[in-house]
């Protein structure tokens, strides 16, 4: 003989059930289920209040602040004039390239994670990403969403500065890293 178990619903599992079962209609000669009975509800001792602890005498650590929005072709705040001069004149040179023509957003995306995060680590301070300049009156999706990427929390405390390198060339960007602590 099996053993009866008996369901443990509460009363929300209640109401979401007869929510449900008004929404079915039985199939031709049945009827729907029954709920099972609801529990008799023990008394609920009240909740024994507990006195607040007094603040802390130090106050609590600063928050580290995250750097500021990067737009392609803006001067960086931290970065001073003649080294972003020459980043932005193409002086200084790119010592490697990711071409991300041909490729979904998404693999484009975790492609250039992928990229940054490596020349970070191998102490690269300056890169370059070609989007393609894009059949569309905005370019395309890359060219439009690479700055967006280079701006997500994962991404930005990597990147110092981007420009174009040429003005007639805005299907590439070149990319000046922070220097890894």
């Amino acid at each position: 003989m099996a053993a009866v178990r008996r369901s443990r619903l509460t009363e929300k599992d209640r109401q979401d059930w007869a929510l449900f079962a008004r929404q079915i209609k039985p199939m031709p000669g049945k009827t729907l289920p029954e709920l099972p009975p609801a529990p008799v509800a023990a008394p609920v001792a009240a909740p024994v209040e507990r006195p607040i602890p007094p603040p802390p005498d130090k106050p609590a650590p600063a928050l580290k602040q995250r750097p500021a929005m990067l737009a392609v072709g803006e001067h960086p705040g931290g970065l001073d004039n003649s080294s972003w001069n020459r980043f932005r004149s193409g002086k200084l040179g790119a010592v490697r390239t990711l071409d991300l023509h041909g490729r979904t957003a998404q693999r484009a995306y975790h492609a250039l994670h992928s990229f940054l995060l490596a020349a970070h680590a191998d102490h690269v301070r300056c890169v370059e990403v070609i989007t393609g300049r894009g059949s569309g009156e905005n370019g395309g999706v890359i060219r439009r969403e690479l700055p967006l990427w280079l701006n997500l929390p994962t991404l930005r405390p990597l990147v110092l500065a981007a420009t174009h390198p040429h003005p007639a060339n805005p299907g590439s960007v070149r990319l000046l890293l922070r220097r890894p602590k």
